[in-house]
């Protein structure tokens, strides 16, 4: 899969996993298997997706390979330190492919095993839920805060719509907020590369633009389970990953709202409280973020106010509300914080006198990139 040989932003997009969205698509296996050799494969899942998927894989590839497996029997697995090494401590070393069945954590899981394996990776998604499955990172917990890891990205994606449209209802609405998200992100990665001439292709953003639209389009169809709905946030959430892939980073799929989901996350492992799938914090956060950038395009940049706030913010009192927000995964957060240096005073001047400059370029980004809150929000009670 490839936007063009030499784009325009100076990048070679290649995208090599082969992806297979339709019915009865995990037919296809057999002949996967064979292209890869495969003697013996290591299967992945949980007790849910084993039922909607992970049996019926099990029973083709059998058929012509040998089949080693680890299927979690949690009701909410976790995708962390201990989930993995169970994971590894199943895997036995004569496998030559490994075979994820699930969506977000046992993707996540899956990609961190084959990664260490350094065997081909095939995921066969049960939901339409997330968009890593052409990602080449694993969203984890760890040490008690949500990281990216660098794994593998998926050899082959098998979106088979026979077990997609059967998923939850909630997980189809986790890949439409996934999807929503996206508004944000491209308009933010825009208004970076104005900001600090951080790198942007127009052809990626593109790319994401056209699924958002296909997924926004079919919205009411996937409360019916229709196929075209199904496929359209399959998809779009595949492009998602092929985007990042592309880009080299996670700008065009993941912006303000994700750390508004990260965050939560975060707190329900420090203090119980229930977390939805991260499509639907995604989801309700784009719609704040929408809701506050409309407030953005009513201001006006006031060097003097800003240079009061800088002066008078007080770090120590920051990092205190942090720790109470979000107990001891805050110190990971300020470790982090200082690292990246938001915080500098030295070099706020500069950074605010670029923002004022291009403060007209930025306004017309969030006009041509984000929905009205109002439609927005119509479409999020549909």
């Amino acid at each position: 899969m490839e936007i063009q040989a030499n784009c325009k932003c100076g990048k070679k997009h290649i995208f090599t996993s082969e992806v297979i969205v339709k019915e009865g698509a995990i037919l296809e296996l057999p002949r996967l298997l064979q292209q890869y050799s495969a003697q013996k494969v290591f299967l992945i899942a949980d007790k849910n997706t084993y039922a909607a998927a992970g049996e019926a894989v099990r029973k083709i590839v059998e058929k012509t390979v040998k089949v080693a497996s680890c299927i979690f029997a949690e009701d909410a697995l976790e995708p962390d330190e201990r989930s993995v090494g169970r994971a590894v401590m199943y895997y036995e070393a004569d496998c030559d492919v490994v075979i994820g069945v699930g969506s977000g954590v046992i993707n996540d899981i899956s990609k961190i095993v084959a990664n260490m394996a350094g065997k081909p990776y095939i995921i066969v998604g049960t939901a339409p839920s997330m968009d890593g499955y052409a990602s080449a990172t694993s969203s984890m917990s760890m040490d008690g805060l949500k990281v990216s890891l660098n794994s593998r990205c998926a050899d082959v994606i098998i979106g088979d719509t026979d077990i997609l449209k059967n998923a939850p209802l909630k997980m189809l609405k986790a890949g439409l907020g996934d999807m929503l998200a996206k508004y944000v992100s491209i308009a933010e990665w825009r208004i970076a590369h104005i900001i600090t001439g951080e790198y942007y292709c127009e052809e990626v953003a593109q790319l994401i633009r056209g699924a958002v639209k296909k997924c926004v389009d079919n919205a009411e169809g996937l409360l019916r389970r229709e196929d075209a709905a199904i496929e359209a946030v399959f998809e779009g959430l595949v492009i998602g990953g092929v985007a990042m892939a592309y880009a080299g980073v996670s700008r065009p799929a993941s912006g303000v709202e994700h750390y508004f989901s990260h965050v939560w996350d975060m707190r329900g492992l420090e203090f119980g409280t229930p977390v939805a799938l991260p499509g639907i914090p995604c989801a309700m956060a784009t719609m704040k973020a929408v809701e506050l950038y409309e407030k953005v395009l009513e201001l006006h940049p006031n060097p003097e106010k800003a240079r009061a706030y800088v002066e008078s913010f007080d770090l120590e009192s920051w990092n205190a509300e942090l720790r109470d927000f979000l107990g001891s995964s805050a110190e990971t957060m300020i470790q982090l914080e200082k690292k990246e240096g938001k915080y500098r005073k030295d070099t706020h001047a500069a950074r605010f006198l670029r923002i004022a400059e291009k403060w007209d370029a930025i306004l017309q980004v969030l006009r041509e990139e984000l929905p009205k809150a109002e439609e927005l929000c119509k479409l999020m009670e549909t």
